[in-house]
Formats: C-alpha cells, sequence, structure tokens
C-alpha cells in the first residue's frame, strides 16, 4: 500500500474544498488573537541569584537561628490575610529568608498589598518574587519569625519567692548521659528531662543500675527547685512537646530484663532551657518543638465562644468593620436591615393563629466582620426590634461576648 499516494487522494477529496466564505467560519477574529496572545505570552517569573552583597547578611541569618534556638525568637503560623512586613524573616520550606524590601506597591485582587520584593536567602541568593506569591508561600509551607525579644527575668523560683501558700514540689532536671554504649555517646544533644522530689544528687546516686539512666553514670547539667507542680503533670508537658524527638533505645538491666526509658529527648540545650521556663510560667501549651529548625513553634489555638448561648435566640449577621467597631465602643446603639422579600423569614415570620406576618424577636445578635476565616465576632444584647418603613432596627443593649476565631 501506497501511503503517501492514500494520503494525497485523501487531501484532494472534493468534500474537503471550502470556499472563501466558509473558511472564515474557521477563522479567529483579530481581537479574539490579541486576547490570546496577551495571555500565551509567559509573565515575568522571579529567578534566584547570587546575593552579590550576602556577607553583610550571613552574620545576621547565625544571630537569627541562635535566637531562635535560646527562645528569644520563635516560628508562628501565619493567616493568608497578613501582611508580610519588610526587615523580618521568614521560612519557607526549611529555608530562612530576610524580606529586604518591598518595592512599589499595588493592590492585588485580595485587596491585600502586592509589589516586587527584595528577598535575601540564607544559602546566598535573592529573588523579587512578588509580595502575594511570598506570602502564599509562607502561609502554604512556612513560618514567621518572631522579632526579638529581651531575655526575660529567670522564672525559677527562690527561696525569697516563696509564700505560705507555695509548696515546694521537688526538682527539674536536665542530665547528660556517659554512657559507653555507641548508641547513646553518639548521639549528640541527648538530654534526659526529669523529675524529682528529692534532690537531684540523691535521684542519681544509683543511676548505673537503673534503667531509667540508661544503666550508666549521668552528668547534672542543670536543677530548677520548682513549686506547686507535681511530677505526672511535668512529664506530661515535657512529653507533649517534645514527643517528636523522644530518643528510642534498649537497655538491659542488671537482672538481663529489656527496658525503653522513655524520658531522654534530642534537642539543643538552649531550646531545653527555654521549654522548662516555659513549663513554669505555664505558657508552654502554647507551644511545640519544631525539630527541623530546632526552635520552639507557637501554636495557633483558636478561642472558642465562651457565652452560654442555650436558651437565648440569637441571629447571625455579617457587619462591616467600621459599624463593628462603632458597635463594640457604644456608640452605635441600632443595627438596620432592610425587609426584602427574600430575608422575609429571616426576620419576621406569620401567625398561625390569625395569618399575620410579625417581627421575629432574638435575644442577642452573633455579629461577624466579614466572611475570611480569622474574622472578629461579637454577641451583642438585643432589648428591642422594631419596624419603620421597610427597615428591622435592632436596638443594641450590653455587648455579651468579644472574640476572634484566629487568637
Amino acid at each position: 500500500m501506497d501511503i503517501d499516494k492514500e494520503l494525497e487522494e485523501l487531501l484532494d477529496d472534493p468534500l474537503l474544498n471550502l470556499s472563501e466564505k466558509e473558511e472564515e467560519l474557521f477563522d479567529i477574529p483579530t481581537d479574539m488573537r490579541k486576547a490570546m496572545a496577551a495571555k500565551n505570552k509567559a509573565d515575568y517569573v522571579a529567578q534566584r541569584k547570587l546575593c552579590a552583597d550576602f556577607e553583610q547578611y550571613r552574620l545576621l541569618f547565625k544571630h537569627v537561628h541562635q535566637d531562635l534556638k535560646q527562645g528569644k525568637r520563635r516560628l508562628v503560623k501565619i493567616s493568608k490575610t497578613i501582611n508580610l512586613q519588610a526587615g523580618h524573616y521568614y521560612v519557607v520550606d526549611g529555608q530562612m529568608l530576610f524580606l529586604e524590601a518591598i518595592g512599589e506597591k499595588r493592590q492585588s485582587s485580595n485587596s491585600l498589598p502586592d509589589g516586587r520584593t527584595r528577598c535575601i536567602y540564607e544559602n546566598g541568593t535573592e529573588s523579587d518574587i512578588l509580595l502575594q506569591t511570598l506570602r502564599k508561600n509562607v502561609v502554604g509551607s512556612g513560618y514567621a519569625v518572631t522579632e526579638l525579644q529581651e531575655e526575660s527575668e529567670s522564672k525559677f523560683f527562690t527561696n525569697q519567692d516563696l509564700t505560705d501558700k507555695d509548696k515546694v514540689t521537688g526538682y527539674i532536671y536536665v542530665l547528660r548521659s556517659l554512657s559507653k554504649n555507641p548508641a547513646v555517646s553518639s548521639q549528640k544533644n541527648l538530654y534526659k528531662i526529669g523529675f524529682s522530689t528529692n534532690t537531684v544528687e540523691e535521684r542519681i546516686s544509683n543511676a548505673e543500675h537503673e534503667p531509667t539512666y540508661l544503666m550508666a553514670p549521668v552528668e547534672i547539667v542543670a536543677t530548677y527547685k520548682v513549686v506547686n507542680l507535681h511530677s505526672q503533670k511535668f512529664e506530661e508537658l515535657v512529653h507533649q512537646v517534645l514527643h517528636a524527638v523522644q530518643f528510642h533505645v534498649t537497655v538491659i538491666d542488671d537482672e538481663g530484663n529489656s527496658h525503653e526509658p522513655k524520658e531522654w529527648f534530642v534537642a539543643p540545650l538552649n531550646v531545653v532551657n527555654a521549654i522548662i521556663e516555659k513549663i513554669m510560667d505555664g505558657s508552654i501549651v502554647g507551644y511545640t518543638y519544631n525539630s527541623e529548625m530546632q526552635c520552639l513553634e507557637q501554636r495557633i489555638v483558636k478561642k472558642q465562644p465562651t457565652f452560654i448561648t442555650k436558651n437565648l435566640k440569637v441571629l447571625t449577621l455579617n457587619i462591616k468593620k467600621v459599624y463593628f467597631d462603632e458597635i463594640i465602643a457604644g456608640r452605635k446603639k441600632i443595627e438596620y436591615r432592610e425587609l426584602k422579600q427574600t430575608t422575609l423569614n429571616k426576620y419576621t415570620y406569620i401567625d398561625e393563629a390569625d395569618g399575620k406576618r410579625y417581627l421575629r424577636r432574638y435575644d442577642a445578635l452573633r455579629l461577624f466582620v466579614g466572611y475570611h476565616k480569622d474574622r472578629e465576632s461579637a454577641l451583642v444584647q438585643v432589648v428591642d426590634t422594631t419596624f419603620t418603613n421597610g427597615i428591622v432596627e435592632y436596638h443594641l443593649g450590653e455587648v455579651l461576648e468579644i472574640y476572634s476565631s484566629s487568637k
């Protein structure tokens, strides 16, 4: 079979002969061609390049990492509505960057500022990524690094801090193993964090014969006297924060039985000290340990409404920020809603007894600012409901509760 000849005959088929008018049916209008060309034209894409003046940033990155490990800074997850700030540090996919500058700003589609940036990365590169793109990257797979905090005074208790109501319940200790077991001796930043009701020296006097000390002598790294704290609660908090870096090893006791000690963790000593300090002041419940960055990460704990509304009739409404603030400040005492065909059943009802329509009576309004995830909200008492010229008027009383879903 001659393929070329067969193809030629197919193309010469009279059915494929189109008139000029018929060909116009398959033609693309000029304006549409221009639109397609503009759409297909590749947008400018920010590229990484070597940072020529990186030496002036190198030491800054080193200091920020040290601050993180010492608890002077922390990692924080941010929402998509947060504006990134020039002069601040961020982490994306495990790599730290410094947002050195934001160029000429313009408004993006979500009403947040946008513009070309200058970002310096800790690997010695830089880019002019769009602020919006950077924000998406930070929100999706990164963190913001908090501003530097001065070292606070020690939260650990001394005898002078004690009152008649306080009870010394024991000692927190940090130990380093002196084991010759290669699985232990080769592990960097391995510490035992424990709690004892006796002095630490007494507690570890028989360490080489106790599985909890890896059947080996230990070195005391730090001890802290604590009050009003029980061992079970302390252990729960430590395991909660450092669960991901718990050291797993099996040791054999003097009688040949195997054990798996639970109080050994792999983390830098500065982080361990920061964790103990936060256990002491009660703030540790808001943190987790980020093993990749070797620092504390602040958890976002969503606050839930606490006011009991079980027996109240509550109307939920969305409201603009400016009006929300006026209501919270007590300057706006009436919230208005237009009665439309689509809102008749929301604001009114028909009484089956007489067939007449009446206003629905609510005990409170739950007001939300906008529709985004991290919106503010308030529960406000309704003292009266009136109707004037097609407008439902909710007369407001006490602000019962204010909260944000992101805090």
